[in-house]
C-alpha cells in the first residue's frame, strides 16, 4: 500500500491530459479493491481462559464455562463468539457447535473422560469483515473419579416400558459384586432439578435387581439418565451410567380377540383387535405367524407382516386346517425402536377341539425311595426261603422250614416270610 501511494501522483502525472478524467475513477477503484483485499494480520486471536466444567448433581449434566481471552477485552467493532467441541460417549462422537455465550450445558458419561475444546472466533470492522478463529484453543479433559471397588458396576441395563403405561428397568450385577452390597438406582431428565432414587425397587432373592416407576411418570422423546451404584461392607461399587428414551422400549399387549371368517368365493378372513394403550392406531404394526396343514397332511408355516388389523387370504379345500397368531409393536414413523409383544392365543379354522393331555401321576422322590425299599425286602425274602430250602436238603429233609425262620430273620418278619414260603411250593431239587 506504502508502495502504491508514493508513486501514484507520478503515475497520474505522466498519463496525458485528454485521458486523467477518465483513468482516475479506474484508478480509485483498483486502490481501493486492493485495499479491501489485503489480509487483516496485525490482530492475534487468542483463544478463551479459565475453562472449567461444574456438576449440579445432575449425573453428568455438566456447566462448561469458559472467559473473554483478556487481550481482547478492549478490542471494539468486533464480534466474538465460540466454537465448543466436546466428546459425547453416549453417542461415541465429537460435538461441534458455535455460541456467542460464555456457558454451555452438556450431557457427559461420568464413568469416562470428560473433554472439551474452545476456539475463539473474531469477525466485523476490526478484522475487514472476516472471520478469523484462534489457531490455538483452550482444552479441558477430566478423568473418572478412581473411586469404587474394580469391575463391580452394573450392566446389561435394559428397560421395558409395558404398553406405554408402566416402565421397568433392570440390571446385571457384576460377579464381583459384593454379597454384603446393596445397589442404589438413581435418574434424572430436562424436568428436574435434583437426581432422584427408584421409587420401587425389583428384588431378586432378596437383591435390587430392578426398579418399577408406576405412579412415577416420566417424560417421553426426551433423554433419561440413569446411574446404578451402590454400597458394601468392602467399601463402595463402582458407578454405572446409563442413558435412554422410553418411546423407543416399549411393549405393547399382545392383541385380543382374533377372528377368522370364511366367504363364498374361498377367502379367509382374519381380524383382531389392537390393544388398549395410549399410542395412535397408526403407530401400530403386526406380525401374523400362519400354520396350515394341507388335505395330504403337509405342513408349512410363514411370518406374514401387516399394516392394518385385518388380513385375506385364500384356501383351496375345506379339509385344509390354517391356524393364526398375531403379535404388535409400534413402528418406524413414530419410534426409532421398538418390542414385539407376547403372542395372543391361537385360532384355527376349522376350529379344533382343545384334547386335554393325560396326566400321568406324578413321580416323587419319596415313592421311588419307598417303591426301592420294597422291592429289596421282596428280593429279600425270597433269597431267605431259597436259602432255608437249600439247608433243609442238606440236613434233614424231614426238618421244617419254619423252624430255622427265627435264626435267620428278627420275629417282626418270621411270620410274613413263613406264609410266603408257606404258601409257594419250593422245589428241593436246587442245585448248588
Amino acid at each position: 500500500m506504502i508502495f502504491f501511494l508514493q508513486f501514484f501522483p507520478l503515475f497520474v502525472r505522466f498519463l496525458p491530459m485528454a485521458n486523467r478524467s477518465g483513468a482516475l475513477p479506474l484508478l480509485m477503484l483498483i486502490f481501493l479493491t486492493w485495499r479491501g483485499g489485503m489480509p487483516c494480520c496485525a490482530i492475534t486471536v487468542d483463544p478463551p481462559e479459565d475453562l472449567a466444567v461444574l456438576d449440579s448433581g445432575r449425573l453428568g449434566r455438566l456447566e462448561i464455562v469458559w472467559r473473554l481471552p483478556s487481550s481482547l477485552m478492549n478490542m471494539t467493532k468486533c464480534q466474538l463468539q465460540y466454537q465448543l467441541e466436546y466428546f459425547n460417549a453416549y453417542k461415541n462422537k465429537w460435538e461441534v457447535l458455535r455460541t456467542l455465550s460464555t456457558t454451555y450445558s452438556a450431557q457427559f458419561d461420568l464413568s469416562k473422560d470428560v473433554q472439551v475444546k474452545v476456539f475463539t472466533i473474531l469477525n466485523g470492522e476490526c478484522t475487514n469483515n472476516k472471520m478469523i478463529k484462534s489457531k490455538d484453543y483452550s482444552e479441558l479433559v477430566v478423568k473418572p473419579p478412581n473411586t469404587g471397588i474394580w469391575d463391580t458396576e452394573a450392566t446389561d441395563f435394559t428397560c421395558m416400558y409395558h404398553n406405554m403405561e408402566n416402565l421397568e428397568c433392570i440390571w446385571t450385577s457384576s460377579q464381583r459384586t459384593p454379597a454384603s452390597a446393596q445397589q442404589n438406582l438413581f435418574f434424572w431428565h430436562r424436568l428436574l432439578e435434583q437426581a432422584v432414587e427408584c421409587p420401587s425397587y425389583i428384588f431378586s432373592g432378596g437383591v435390587r435387581k430392578g426398579c418399577n416407576f408406576t405412579g412415577k411418570p416420566l417424560p417421553e422423546f426426551s433423554d433419561i439418565y440413569f446411574c446404578v451404584n451402590g454400597s458394601s461392607s468392602k467399601g463402595p461399587l463402582k458407578p454405572a451410567y446409563f442413558s435412554l428414551q422410553i418411546q423407543n422400549h416399549v411393549k405393547t399387549a399382545a392383541p385380543d380377540k382374533l377372528n377368522l371368517q370364511t366367504r363364498p368365493d374361498r377367502h379367509l378372513e382374519i381380524s383382531w383387535e389392537n390393544p388398549a394403550g395410549k399410542f395412535s392406531v397408526d403407530c401400530l404394526e403386526w406380525e401374523v405367524r400362519h400354520h396350515h396343514v394341507g388335505a395330504d397332511g403337509t405342513i408349512s408355516s410363514k411370518q406374514i407382516h401387516a399394516r392394518n388389523p385385518s388380513l385375506t387370504l385364500t384356501f383351496n379345500n375345506s379339509s385344509e386346517i390354517n391356524c393364526f397368531k398375531v403379535r404388535s409393536r409400534l413402528n418406524s414413523y413414530c419410534v426409532d425402536k421398538s418390542i414385539w409383544s407376547d403372542w395372543s392365543p391361537e385360532t384355527c379354522h376349522p376350529e379344533m377341539k382343545n384334547i386335554e393331555p393325560t396326566v400321568e401321576p406324578e413321580m416323587t422322590l419319596v415313592s421311588v425311595y419307598l417303591y426301592i425299599a420294597v422291592a429289596i425286602v421282596a428280593i429279600l425274602m425270597v433269597s431267605l426261603c431259597v436259602w432255608a430250602a437249600i439247608n433243609m436238603r442238606k440236613s434233614k429233609p424231614g426238618k421244617k422250614v419254619d423252624s430255622l425262620l427265627p435264626k435267620l430273620i428278627p420275629k417282626t418278619l418270621t411270620l410274613g416270610v413263613s406264609k410266603i414260603c408257606s404258601s409257594k411250593k419250593i422245589t428241593t431239587d436246587v442245585m448248588v
